[in-house]
């Protein structure tokens, strides 16, 4: 992973201050904001229209560094030979002074992105795992020994 250099690599465990040290120094960040980690540091925004625990880390990076958020995207080339990765452009006025809007914002991108190609979304994570409080599980949960 660090064969091309400058590549560091952050554990979710160190926290955050090295990630704003190092895109302070301006190293670029990659994340892939789109997963379940649970409810810390996350806010319920739609997700194709169901409340989905989702990491503000994003908006709230960009807004302590200034860093601007571009989305890239890598799609299977015909016969799985190979990638194609786009770049979008920059993200105009994010984070905004709302973070739960600008998280609102990123699922809509995402959801944008996910409709352009559906088949190669990673459709296996649970991403409707962690339920505001009181709302039964998303997935069902076969008996033991089923």
């Amino acid at each position: 992973r660090s064969r091309f250099l400058p590549v560091k690599l952050f554990a979710r465990a160190d926290g955050i201050k090295p990630v704003i040290r190092a895109m302070r120094d301006g190293l670029p960040f990659f994340m892939l904001p789109d997963m379940d980690f649970g409810r810390k540091d996350a806010e319920f925004v739609p997700f194709f229209g169901i409340p989905a625990a989702t990491l503000t880390a994003p908006a709230r990076l960009a807004g302590v560094t200034g860093a601007k958020v571009v989305v890239v995207i890598a799609t299977y080339k015909p016969g799985y030979k190979g990638w194609t990765v786009r770049f979008y452009k920059p993200w105009e006025d994010y984070p905004g002074p709302d973070i739960t809007a600008a998280t609102r914002r990123m699922n809509e991108v995402i959801e944008q992105r996910v409709l352009e190609n559906p088949s190669e979304y990673f459709w296996a994570h649970k991403r409707f795992k962690t339920r505001p409080e009181g709302e039964a599980g998303f997935y069902n949960k076969k008996p033991r020994g089923a």
